[in-house]
């Protein structure tokens, strides 16, 4: 009887683990499992849902010197590198 049980849950075992590699064979199955897994962490408070991390983008504070400072640094950036782009263009 002990061995009889063994085998069938040795197969068993096997059976699932056949079935699963055919399942996730392809791209779309594995997507969906990834998706649910996710889905479920969330749902059980495992994990937070996703939130953009920036809590500022696109409503600048005018008051907030530092942010701004970056900001026009960043755009002086831009700007100059396509002024020397174009001035070594020019000079060709």
């Amino acid at each position: 009887m002990q061995k009889h049980s063994t085998t069938s849950y040795l197969l068993a075992g096997a059976g699932i683990g056949i079935g699963t590699l055919v399942l996730l064979s392809t791209k779309s199955n594995r997507n969906k499992l990834v998706s649910a897994f996710y889905q479920f962490q969330e749902m059980m408070g495992l994990k937070e849902k996703n939130r953009f991390p920036i809590k500022k983008a696109g409503h600048p504070d005018p008051h907030d010197l530092e942010d701004n400072n970056m900001v026009s640094e960043g755009a002086m950036y831009s700007v100059q590198y396509y002024n020397e782009n174009e001035l070594i263009k020019n000079k060709e």
